[in-house]
């Protein structure tokens, strides 16, 4: 299965990486290259750190995206990565619908090959600004720890409406900082501290996982991310805190009008 390539349609922290983090000049390019270089440890990396957590949240995830209603439709796995979604609900008891996983990072796609049962997902290089999809053709997106790395969130999510089909569902699972002070304190010791070491160490890319907690404390509030799926034309908007408020999965239908 190999990826099809579309071309897309205190004192400040002025490091790289900051910068990236806060969507400052740079980012698309930024991230592209980081993911691209720590892919083949991305797997390992993701169910290591999170104490395999982050599978049950993908499932979890998946399960509010009410496929039921379409099981042979059309869905999209945004910002795909190494096509975790995909194979989880390719594999989904009395799904027999078809997957796309869209992602500008191929060998993150290329990593994932093989994760999911011959002809039900296609890889797709895109970018999540432009994607390479017809209107109102997609019968439910998941986007699962990928929109917080968008050079524009605002146009992201405007896209993704654009290819959804009226009454469709956009589901967002992304991390988000703790609320509970004892939590929130532990949260950052382990993010800020723990992770880039071990990260750095297993991927050989210590940027790259100095880059994740920076992009998490730059991305928006749950209540601010509900007000920009509004905006971009979801009503319905709720979201759900997972595992202590380090997660959240946020749910929006397309508006029919």
């Amino acid at each position: 299965m190999t990826p099809t390539r579309i071309a897309p349609g205190g004192p400040r922290d002025s490091s790289p990486v900051a910068r990236a983090a806060d969507g400052g000049g740079g980012k698309r390019a930024y991230v592209q290259a980081v993911f691209e270089e720590i892919a083949p440890r991305y797997d390992l990396l993701n169910h290591l750190l999170s104490l395999n957590i982050d599978r049950r949240w993908r499932r979890e995830a998946i399960a509010m995206l009410d496929w039921e209603s379409a099981p042979t439709g059309t869905y999209l796995d945004l910002c795909a990565g190494t096509m975790d979604v995909s194979a989880a609900l390719a594999r989904t008891g009395g799904f027999s619908g078809r997957m796309i996983g869209a992602d500008f990072a191929e060998p993150m796609l290329r990593a994932g090959r093989g994760k999911c049962p011959p002809g039900t997902a296609l890889p797709v290089v895109a970018d999540a600004l432009q994607l390479p999809v017809a209107d109102a053709s997609i019968d439910g997106i998941v986007a699962a720890f990928g929109v917080r790395n968008l050079a524009g969130l605002e146009a992201g999510l405007r896209e993704g409406r654009r290819v959804l089909k009226p009454g469709s569902r956009l589901v967002v699972l992304e991390f988000t900082t703790p609320r509970s002070p004892v939590v929130r304190t532990a949260y950052h010791a382990y993010f800020h501290h723990l992770l880039p070491i071990i990260g750095g160490v297993v991927s050989g890319h210590r940027t790259a996982y100095e880059y994740l907690p920076k992009s998490v404390a730059h991305f928006p509030s749950e209540g601010e991310l509900v007000k920009l799926m509004r905006s971009a034309g979801f009503v319905d908007v709720s979201y759900r805190s997972l595992t202590m408020g380090i997660a959240a999965i946020h749910v929006g239908r397309a508006d029919g009008r």
